[in-house]
């Protein structure tokens, strides 16, 4: 389970950081330090509203022992879903969703080990390529408070990292080594992985890792079969050397590869067609350098990176020719920071300053023969200074991004745009703080569905689109109460109420069979082309987000709400969704225990209710229904044998039959629902040496 453990607050550590980090502390398996505020170790994740401006608040917080996560997680949502305001859709590994706040990961900047991973493929499938078992951090902005995440983050940011030799070295430790293996129920998936690592002398260090994962089909709560039968491989190459102290390069790659059986269109697992062979891939190749003297006013860090997603599908399994395609979509890009620390009279500043270029290309290929390819690339250059005085901090923040759209989408036309923002926070009373913040919005017209690209055959080239454009505002506090009933104890409150408004949101139509598409020219509806168009209404999100969470020496007790509605100002409607159901989801109540018993044991509790929500759509409203599923786990370390951990949990315990509302989700036909795993009962082992 979750090892917590007391650490202070960086002195120079945003209040927004914390507000937003303090929503997150229960529900997470890691939360942001703040001040007497419990840190979790086992699988790190943050979350933090301005991640650009804040210290490096996970400063060793991930242990050797605790690299495995407790949900021993094979699915994103295993344990992304614990953040309030995100969900991730989609039962099968090949069809994960991320949404923040309702918006899909089109509208959010996802990234993993620095590299952005761009584009839609099939909207039938997810984007998002990786095992989790790679992962030892996700960093995870929830909205958009900074000026730093720039373009196609309109929702927030998604920052996967994965594991480094540092990470797993014990101190004087020359090379070592973990082992894993891990079994799941449900699916009767096994999960085997070996790392080895080594710092060969002081100034380098090593990694390779490689996981294989396989899994059969599983079955919902009701029993209904959920088809998958796949294999999974991943690797990744780490090395890492210092140069004269100051600098350090570094070069990584990673690739996840899973090929199987899975259904026609995997967000339709229920469905009479028969399941084809499809395989997803990604690699992500990776340079980094950091310069960092003693001079305060030099703290450079550059990356440089490309990564390739790709999606291949052999319809002839079932003697079905024209479904065969090879989708895929390559980002290549670079972004150099500096961070200053400059003393004033009047207080301290920390003063970013960034640029960043990366170039998106989606390629297509239908039947063995190229069907269409398109790019978009992006410029930006970015300032923000985090002004600290005293119990008062102001955050004000500039971005200027010069984005070139598909030539199929909007004929390539180019956008030039600036935003700004502003944060503040006040500290009101001891360990009480108050915080706000305001930040525009800009989200340039993204590459089409890979699938569709034809070069422009069928499709309205719209140079008359906008981008999205708006604003997220959002207001809240936090505080920390201290020996409540016995000493060392803590409380922490926080609620954050948020607005977002969307203009000129984007929407994809398609075209043919019963579908009416565009008109060819006019880009009037009615026609038989495919296309892009601006919805002719402005949408708001509107929500809050709160905690409460208490540490009482080895125990500890988390209680969370979060709320997100959409609703445009004309029609009411919430905002569309490509996956099929709208992009409500109702309101989210979890509550975790953990409990300490012995040294070498921990156990804990979760449960998550989601309430059920009637979407308001242009097509029939139907309710999605309320779902309560709950979770228990235990860690044992026997001391006999250093290095050796057994986890085991059981998900799902009541076998509830639900879909997540942020899957493709349909009351009324289950044929036509992405319904989750029913009860699943995993069991690892790691051996670390």
């Amino acid at each position: 389970m979750r090892e917590v453990k007391l650490s202070k607050l960086s002195s120079q550590m945003t209040v927004l950081s914390m507000g937003v980090a303090a929503v997150l502390w229960s529900q997470a398996v890691s939360a942001a330090p703040a001040e007497d505020m419990p840190s979790t170790t086992l699988q790190t994740i943050t979350v933090t509203a301005n991640s650009s401006v804040r210290d490096k608040v996970q400063t060793d917080s991930v242990y050797i022992e605790d690299y495995t996560p407790a949900q021993q997680a094979s699915h994103l949502s295993d344990f992304l879903n614990v953040v309030p305001g995100v969900t991730v859709g989609g039962t099968s590994a090949v069809n994960q969703r991320i949404r923040i706040r309702g918006l899909e990961d089109s509208n959010l900047k996802v990234t993993i080990d620095g590299a952005r991973q761009e584009g839609k493929l099939f909207y039938h499938m997810g984007d998002i390529t990786i095992d989790p078992d790679l992962l030892k951090q996700a960093d995870v902005s929830v909205g958009n408070n900074s000026v730093t995440l720039g373009n196609d983050a309109i929702g927030g940011a998604v920052a996967f990292k994965t594991v480094d030799a540092v990470d797993l070295l014990k101190p004087g430790q020359r090379i070592g080594a973990k082992v894993h293996a891990g079994y799941a129920s449900n699916n009767d998936e096994l999960l085997t992985s070996t790392t080895v690592y080594a710092a060969p002398t002081d100034n380098v260090d090593l990694l390779a890792y490689y996981g294989k994962r396989d899994s059969d089909s599983g079955e919902d709560g009701n029993g209904r079969e959920l088809f998958e039968d796949s294999k999974t491989e991943s690797i990744l190459l780490k090395a890492g050397a210092y140069i004269a102290d100051d600098h350090h390069i570094g070069a990584n790659f990673s690739q996840t590869e899973k090929k199987g059986i899975f259904p026609f269109r995997p967000d339709f697992p229920s469905r009479s067609e028969p399941p084809i062979p499809q395989q997803v891939k990604r690699d992500t190749y990776g340079i980094d350098y950091t310069f960092n003297p003693s001079n305060p006013l030099i703290d450079v860090d550059t990356n440089v990176y490309q990564t390739k997603t790709r999606i291949l599908r052999d319809s002839d399994y079932i003697n079905d020719p024209g479904f065969d395609f090879n989708a895929q979509v390559q980002t290549t890009g670079a972004k150099i920071q500096n961070t200053s620390d400059i003393a004033t009279n009047v207080g301290t500043h920390k003063l970013i300053s960034g640029i960043e270029h990366y170039k998106k290309e989606s390629e297509m290929e239908r039947d063995f023969v190229k069907a269409g390819s398109d790019e978009a690339t992006n410029t930006s250059v970015y300032l923000e200074d985090q002004w600290k005085n005293g119990k008062l901090t102001l955050t004000p923040g500039v971005r200027y991004d010069r984005y070139k759209s598909p030539e199929f989408i909007s004929g390539g036309k180019t956008y030039d745009n600036v935003v700004g923002a502003l944060a503040a926070s006040y500290e009101i009373a001891p360990l009480t703080q108050v915080f706000a913040s305001y930040t525009q919005l800009f989200n340039g017209p993204d590459l089409s569905q890979t699938i569709f690209n034809s070069n422009g055959d069928k499709t309205y080239v719209n140079n008359d689109l906008k981008a999205e454009e708006g604003s997220n505002a959002e207001v809240g506090i936090v505080t920390t109460l201290r020996d409540l009933t016995v000493a060392g104890d803590a409380l922490q409150l926080s609620g954050k109420y948020f607005e977002t408004d969307i203009e000129n949101y984007i929407e994809f139509v398609r075209s043919g069979g019963t579908r009416v598409g565009l008109d060819c020219v006019t880009g009037q509806s009615g026609g038989e082309c495919q296309g892009v168009i601006n919805k002719d209404e402005d949408f708001k999100i509107k929500g809050v987000e709160l905690a409460a969470d208490y540490k009482m020496n080895n125990f500890s007790m988390g209680l969370s709400y979060s709320r997100a509605r959409s609703k445009g100002e004309k029609t009411g409607y919430s905002i569309p969704s490509v996956t099929g159901s709208s992009s409500e989801s109702g309101d989210k109540y979890m509550v975790n225990l953990a409990y300490a018993p012995t040294e070498t044991t921990d156990i804990g509790w979760r449960s998550t209710y989601v309430a059920s929500v009637m979407p308001n759509t242009s097509e029939n409203e139907i309710e999605k229904p309320s779902y309560n599923v709950h979770d228990i786990f235990m860690n044992y370390s026997p001391k006999q044998v250093d290095g050796l951990k057994a986890t085991l949990g059981v998900y799902n315990l009541f076998d509830e039959a639900y879909a997540s509302h942020s899957s493709r989700l349909n009351p009324i036909d289950d044929v036509a629902t992405d319904f989750e795993k029913g009860r699943n009962i995993k069991a690892s082992l790691t051996y670390q040496f």
